[in-house]
């Protein structure tokens, strides 16, 4: 059953979405169980139109801005003995499906109405989508309140302003209706420490293979461990984005499953999360390979665990832990090891864990980015360089060499102690898809910048002044570019202020009042659509 009914889904995409939305036969999940998955949408479909959304995500931190490519499929199935059904048992899933990836959000919801639905069948998700229908746009920085089957969900979306690291609080008010409202703490993170804490003393090397954009696949014994640790390692690199493919739950029926286990060619740069044993055999050619038994918070500390030879690892019942022949480039930090250590002898809550690691991972990507920002920071032309009468100047090119004689003196040495070769990190780093989409990504925003430096530039000058000067020719041409100018501001959404662009449209109509009649109402009419 597909609801709304009208939602428009291809064969290729309805089958993914069957074969990912229940787990494997092997995992025995027993009750309720929830997960999350990622598939492609299929090519060739019509984008629907979602300029709205599009705005809103400009405001978002990178990490969290949708990927077009890419739907994610939440997943709530409950399994439980039944004598009266055929199979003995009673399976069923309620999938939701969204191009946003908020994982705490879609889960809390789904755990609200897929209990009743189960009982209720098809005409309790008419209900629950006419409340979602009553929902505010997702703008980010706003206190949210989702109303779903009689519970209030108050949370708020990060912007990309928020400083890395700090989640404002979504103050708890006592509200003088009845509705009981729920506080959500994110709307997208997940519990770092619960997931990382099969592989703990490997966490710093992980860091390494996913900013490095290795292949990486997670061998779980279930989809919903299997999509929390390929969650938690595509986050640990956070504030940076990690621009590859990743799979939370990839199973052999998977659209992409040839392309991405062929022997033929090296593995992809993807993260992905199994639980069928067949992978075991499929996937041992792969670099590196995360083993994680049942996902249970630890009552002790976990032992100290070598990293383990890829040789080894023959089936999916190989003992838990990380598989690689991988050296890290920088020294191991025996500092968080020890603090979560004693937060586990302490009984610290799996929260306040979580917490520590994520900003440890914090200061661990901001050390090694910063020196990057810097160095790309000073290709941007001066802007005594920028006149209004010339075409905007280029950002300089983006020179290796050059960035590396800069670490020695503004490298990550000013803001981290880990000693190591962080060089040979850097130079790994540049070759990988991580690099590829954080400097497009600045590259984006350094032209946009000048373009709207131009666009300033112009608005200060005398334009009438000028056109008196010149030819009507010249002048016709100078309004066709600076209306160009403004519906370029409009399409890129240029960082230009408002004022800006009327100051511009003022000396657009002033300009084409001073020519001759006939050009006045060719002019009017060009370009204002």
């Amino acid at each position: 059953v597909i609801y709304p009914p009208h939602s428009k889904l291809t064969d290729k995409e309805k089958t993914n979405i069957c074969y990912l939305s229940f787990p494997d036969s092997n995992s025995g999940c027993l009750g309720d169980t929830q997960f999350c998955f990622r598939f492609r949408r299929s090519p060739g479909r019509k984008v629907s139109l979602c300029c709205f959304l599009d705005q809103l995500d400009r405001d978002l931190p990178v990490y969290l801005k949708k990927d077009p490519a890419y739907y994610y499929g939440y997943v709530h199935f409950r399994q439980v003995r039944d004598k009266s059904l055929k199979r003995g048992y009673f399976q069923k899933s309620l999938v939701l499906i969204s191009k946003l990836p908020y994982v705490h959000l879609f889960r809390t919801m789904l755990k609200q109405i897929a209990p009743e639905y189960f009982e209720k069948s098809e005409a309790f998700l008419e209900a629950v989508c006419s409340d979602v229908d009553r929902w505010p746009p997702p703008i980010p920085g706003k206190i949210l309140h989702l109303p779903i089957m009689g519970i209030i969900m108050k949370l708020r979306i990060p912007t990309y302003r928020d400083k890395p690291g700090t989640t404002p609080i979504v103050q708890n008010m006592h509200q003088a209706d009845a509705q009981i409202s729920m506080t959500l703490p994110t709307v997208h993170e997940v519990d770092l420490f619960r997931c990382f804490c099969p592989v703990f003393f490997h966490i710093q090397m992980l860091w390494e293979l996913v900013l490095l954009g290795e292949p990486l696949v997670v061998m779980a014994p279930s989809p919903s461990e299997s999509s929390e640790t390929v969650l938690a390692l595509v986050s640990c690199i956070s504030p940076l984005k990690y621009c590859s493919d990743f799979r939370p739950y990839f199973t052999i029926h998977d659209s992409e499953f040839k392309e991405y286990t062929t022997r033929t060619q090296a593995p992809p740069s993807v993260i992905l999360g199994v639980t069928n044993p067949f992978f075991a055999k499929t996937l041992q050619h792969w670099p590196h390979i995360i083993r994680i038994g049942d996902i249970k918070l630890p009552g002790e500390v976990p032992k100290q665990v070598k990293v383990k030879k890829l040789k080894n690892l023959k089936t999916l019942d190989s003992k838990p832990g990380v598989y690689t022949s991988y050296k890290p480039y920088l020294n191991k930090d025996e500092e968080i090891v020890k603090q979560l250590q004693k937060g586990v002898q302490q009984k610290r809550p799996t929260e306040a864990q979580s917490v520590i690691l994520r900003r440890y991972f914090l200061e661990l990507t901001e050390s090694f980015i910063i020196p990057l920002e810097r160095y790309v920071a000073s290709l941007m032309p001066l802007q005594k360089c920028i006149s209004p009468w010339k075409s905007p100047p280029q950002l300089r090119q983006f020179s290796q060499d050059d960035f590396m004689k800069t670490l020695e003196k503004a490298g990550p040495q000013l803001t981290s102690g880990l000693k190591g070769d962080w060089i040979g990190l850097y130079r790994h780093f540049l070759k990988s898809p991580n690099f590829d989409g954080w400097f497009r990504s600045r590259q984006k925003e350094m032209t946009q910048k000048l373009e709207a430096l131009h666009l300033e530039a112009l608005c200060n000058e005398n334009l009438v002044f000028w056109s008196q000067k010149h030819t009507e020719v010249e002048t016709v041409d100078l309004v066709l570019k600076l209306k160009n100018k403004l519906l370029q501001a409009d399409r890129e959404q240029l960082p230009v202020k408002t004022d800006t662009l009327k100051k511009l449209q003022t000396h657009i109509n002033d300009i084409i009042l001073a020519l001759p009649d006939d050009l006045q109402d060719i002019l009017l009419k060009t370009g204002t659509t």
